[in-house]
């Protein structure tokens, strides 16, 4: 994280810049509290101003703006103070493109710009995503997908292709589609906000699309998809020399994911100290399965309760790929996670989709493809509590070798913890994998499980110190299952 100094001295000097910058009313350009008049393009007309004059601050007191699509400027400060409420309109023609991306406020290759203050920025999303797909079932607007969700409205915030970006105290509700997605920004800082956007589909939190240098912390994260997922768009581009540092993140997908796209890779990542609850997917999943170099993650003091899945690693070739990928050197420690035996987000408003069934409760996954396998990954420190239970009766999968040689290796899959339905351990499934080290990890089962707790299959290198397994009336259980294994 050497390159990451870099980036928290330019975020001190625009932190300085922002304290002697001049500062604009809101009001001193005709802008309306009144929740009723539409304000884009006064409030526009503020910001090109302010950067055009050399740069400074945008100050919205107390009330509602309604406003459409605005540009931020280089050397412009949005602030919110505490009362403010920046709304999203909720008509369609109303919003703007960047690189095909509808957002409320928008970006494209400036430089030290930021969102600030403790006020709120609300999109209004449901209500905002269903005109949108009204205006598709009368004809006027087309959805790809045919699904009825409409794949293209708008974000909350997107910068792209911007330096030295702040986001820091705000208020971000209701997005109509992904919350804030800085792509393939340069030193970027995120903190103190509190998110929260669960009321439409594919709300995921923060995105952080092929972007370097950047610092996430101290904030809270409440989403209906992905919380906070690093994604890579760009096979020439990476998210590379990041930090997330004392977040609280809730989500009906996954709490901290690497992937949905993962085309150029992800390098150089720390996630430090944070919480995570009711979390219906992963508490941390990483994935190549688009040609994504992956490399070089820590994952360190975690705890998760009442989350669907601990950890999944996952190598693939989800779209056939010209460019094969990797996933190695990553180290999870001082790691707890608690998961339940009913959905973990069950009573959101949009939950996470039934999974198909039957299938006993699925176990942390660390699982490549064959020629392609998950290499150097350290679990130090883990404590992973399930609720056991799990029925040969109601599903079943077994070790023996041609038990195991019927597991689907799924290589062109969409990966998800649970794409395999029934795995033959209720702690941890090893597969096409080298290096690994489990040290100091317990593994605890509420009630008698049929399967083992630990299944290796195809293993290279596979080292066990002080492993711990803990489940009622399993005297004398083989919990560990060997095959292919040095």
């Amino acid at each position: 994280m050497k390159k990451y100094l870099l980036a928290t001295i330019l975020a001190v000097l625009a932190l300085s810049f922002s304290l002697r910058a001049q500062v604009y009313q809101a009001s001193s350009f005709g802008i309306k509290s009144d929740g009723i008049t539409l304000n884009t393009r006064s409030i526009q007309a503020a910001i090109d101003f302010i950067s055009s004059h050399g740069g400074g601050v945008l100050e919205i007191s107390v009330g509602r703006y309604l406003t459409g699509s605005i540009f931020m400027k280089s050397n412009v400060e949005l602030r919110l103070l505490e009362g403010a409420v920046l709304v999203g309109s909720v008509n369609p023609y109303d919003y703007e493109m960047v690189e095909g991306n509808y957002g409320l406020i928008l970006a494209k290759g400036q430089e030290n710009i930021s969102v600030k203050g403790k006020g709120v920025i609300d999109g209004r999303g449901a209500e905002c995503a269903l005109n949108f797909l009204n205006q598709v079932h009368l004809g006027f607007m087309d959805d790809t997908t045919k699904y009825d969700r409409v794949t293209k409205r708008p974000k909350l915030i997107y910068f792209r292709e911007c330096k030295d970006v702040v986001i820091e105290g705000v208020n971000l509700r209701n997005s109509a589609e992904w919350t804030l997605v800085p792509d393939q920004c340069e030193n970027l800082t995120i903190s103190e906000i509190l998110l929260d956007s669960k009321n439409y589909w594919n709300n995921d939190g923060i995105d952080i699309v092929d972007c370097r240098h950047a610092l996430i912390k101290d904030s809270f994260i409440d989403a209906s998809d992905d919380a906070i997922c690093f994604k890579s768009h760009s096979a020439a581009h990476l998210c590379e020399d990041i930090e997330v540092r004392n977040c609280v993140a809730r989500s009906s997908a996954s709490a901290f994911k690497f992937g949905t796209v993962s085309r150029g890779g992800f390098k150089d990542i720390r996630i430090i100290d944070n919480k995570v609850f009711d979390t219906y997917r992963s508490a941390v999943t990483i994935q190549s399965v688009d040609g994504a170099e992956v490399e070089n993650i820590v994952i360190d003091s975690l705890d998760a309760v009442n989350t669907g899945n601990a950890i999944y690693l996952r190598t693939g070739k989800r779209w056939g790929g010209a460019k094969e990928g990797y996933l190695r050197n990553i180290t999870l420690s001082n790691i707890r996670v608690e998961v339940p035996l009913e959905k973990a987000d069950a009573g959101y408003s949009y939950e996470g989709p039934v999974e198909d069934l039957p299938r006993n409760v699925s176990p942390a996954g660390i699982v490549g493809i064959p020629g392609m396998p998950v290499e150097n990954i350290t679990l130090r420190n883990v404590e992973i509590v399930y609720p056991g239970g799990g029925n040969k009766l109601y599903a079943y999968r077994g070790t023996s070798p041609e038990e195991l040689d019927s597991i689907p290796e799924m290589i062109d899959i969409y990966p998800e913890f649970s794409q395999f339905k029934e795995l033959p351990a209720w702690g941890l499934f090893i597969r096409h994998a080298n290096g690994i080290t489990l040290e100091n990890v317990r593994l605890v089962a509420g009630k008698k499980d049929y399967r083992p707790a630990i299944v290796a299959d195809d293993v290279q290198g596979l080292v066990m110190k002080d492993l711990r397994t803990d489940e009622p009336s399993a005297k004398g259980k083989k919990q560990v299952v060997k095959r292919n294994v040095r």
